[in-house]
């Protein structure tokens, strides 16, 4: 039985919420402009919830969801999604794992059903040898996309440097190699158990649909499937004082294609206006090529090929800026940290101007209403919300809010923040090479590392979800 709770009242397309008796909290939104709908399965597990020598295993079971359940064996959740000319996937970042697919609207009932059936009998069809595949499988994206690549540890390392040990976040979802050996099949089933249940998990369906048959059919398929509630607490994230003692760096030889200074600086955990008002002043500065870091860096000073800073978004703990250049010629990290330095500083005692403030909210503004657009954006956004702030209608209210944002705002969040003894700096230099924190070296082509506009490349995705790409060749 359902218990529907109030629906959205902002115009636009609508959102129901509901709430099966296992605890399954559904958000269902109607949008008819075209003949899709987006199933979006938020679970609330992520790396900050994992123990002491076992990292790894939320992003482990990300790929495990995808080798078989009880109907559906081996790669069959991929085969018959794409059958019915549809797409699926899962991301992993420190506060979720998401499921997810788009597909014709006349086959939503096909994905509820594959998404019900691994929920409640993946359990049947884990054994030891899907275990070993999958491990291996995340091994080899392990060195793929990290630990062969230039820059592609930087997010390990500053991580590990922003959060002190044996801080939920002081790792990353990727895990350490030690780790993922360490995983024994008790470990994933126990994992399974605490986490893959339905009163904790939020599923999101949107598009051509009927609410009514929608529900019926998650009432059908997910319904029977029981409750867990030996999940504990997870740790909590906060910071002192919401910012770090005092800079902490660290230099790294490497065989890279130019030198590199990186850094993260905390930022207001996300959800309020503080932390939007950090993300107006991130796009200010290192946004795109209209940004104060480009303009001085690339275009007038020429000791840079790539300047910018993103943001990643954590609603568990401080979120972080990432600063991210990369040297042209001969131009050393000492020369671009201090011209980075005089742009902060001048920029926290003056602030935006306003027709830089009106860019930057105008570009946030375009970013966010375009990820509303489909049906796959808005599913996952109103799982999101549901999952991290218990409100899947702030979707609605999102813009309205970055919009009230003011220059003097963005100005004291980087006169407080953007500021040497709130980061943790990573500086990169071309030579022999040094051995990174899992014992490989970096010999492949990325030369990105920490990505900026929200793409994943190199490990970093600055909007807060980690993508792990397709699951096609893990299943």
């Amino acid at each position: 039985m359902a218990n529907p709770a109030p629906a959205s009242g902002t115009g636009g397309p609508t959102i129901s919420q509901h709430r099966l008796r296992n605890g399954l909290r559904v958000v269902l939104s109607e949008d008819h402009r075209t003949p899709v709908a987006a199933v979006c399965l938020w679970y609330d597990v992520g790396s900050r919830h994992e123990a002491a020598g076992r990292t790894g295993l939320a992003h482990l079971f990300e790929h495990l969801m995808f080798q078989g359940s009880k109907s559906v064996p081996g790669n069959g959740h991929f085969e018959l999604v794409q059958a019915a000319g549809g797409s699926p996937n899962g991301t992993t970042s420190f506060e979720r794992t998401n499921y997810f697919e788009t597909l014709p609207a006349h086959q939503l009932e096909l994905a509820l059903w594959l998404e019900a059936d691994r929920m409640g009998s993946l359990l049947t069809a884990l054994d030891q040898a899907s275990l070993d595949n999958q491990r291996d499988v995340v091994k080899n994206e392990r060195r793929q996309r990290y630990d062969n690549v230039p820059y592609g540890t930087a997010l390990e390392r500053l991580v590990g440097m922003a959060f002190p040990e044996g801080h939920p976040y002081h790792h990353t979802p990727i895990g350490s190699m030690a780790d993922l050996d360490a995983a024994t099949l008790q470990d994933a089933q126990a994992f399974f158990r605490t986490y893959y249940a339905p009163n904790n998990a939020v599923l999101a369906v949107v598009g051509d649909i009927d609410p009514e048959q929608a529900l019926a059919w998650v009432e059908k398929y997910f319904g029977s499937i029981p409750g867990h509630d030996g999940k504990p607490e997870p740790r909590s994230g906060a910071i002192p004082h919401g910012t770090l003692s005092g800079e902490r760096r660290e230099h790294v030889v490497a065989d890279v294609p130019a030198r590199a200074l990186m850094a993260a600086y905390l930022l207001p955990q996300d959800g309020g206006r503080e932390a939007d008002a950090a993300d107006v002043a991130l796009t200010v500065l290192g946004a795109g090529e209209s940004s104060r870091l480009y303009n001085r860096l690339v275009r007038r000073d020429r000791t840079a090929v790539t300047a910018g800073f993103g943001l990643l978004r954590l609603a568990g703990a401080p979120s972080l800026g990432w600063l991210d250049v990369k040297t042209s010629g001969d131009a050393g990290t000492d020369e671009i940290e201090a011209a980075v330095e005089e742009e902060l500083a001048r920029f926290a005692a003056e602030g935006p101007t306003e027709e830089e403030l009106e860019r930057a909210q105008a570009q946030l503004e375009r970013e966010w209403l375009d990820r509303l657009d489909t049906v796959a954006g808005r599913a996952d956004e109103l799982a999101r919300y549901a999952v991290l702030f218990g409100d899947p209608g702030l979707v609605d209210t999102a813009v309205g809010r970055l919009l009230e944002i003011t220059a003097e705002e963005v100005r004291e969040a980087a006169a407080r923040h953007l500021v040497r003894d709130n980061r943790a700096v990573l500086t990169y230099e071309p030579g022999e090479e040094e051995d990174g924190p899992e014992g490989d070296t970096p010999d492949d082509t990325d030369t990105d590392g920490i990505d900026t506009d929200g793409t994943d490349t190199g490990g970093i995705d600055t909007d807060g979800s980690k993508t792990e790409g397709s699951k096609g060749d893990a299943a």
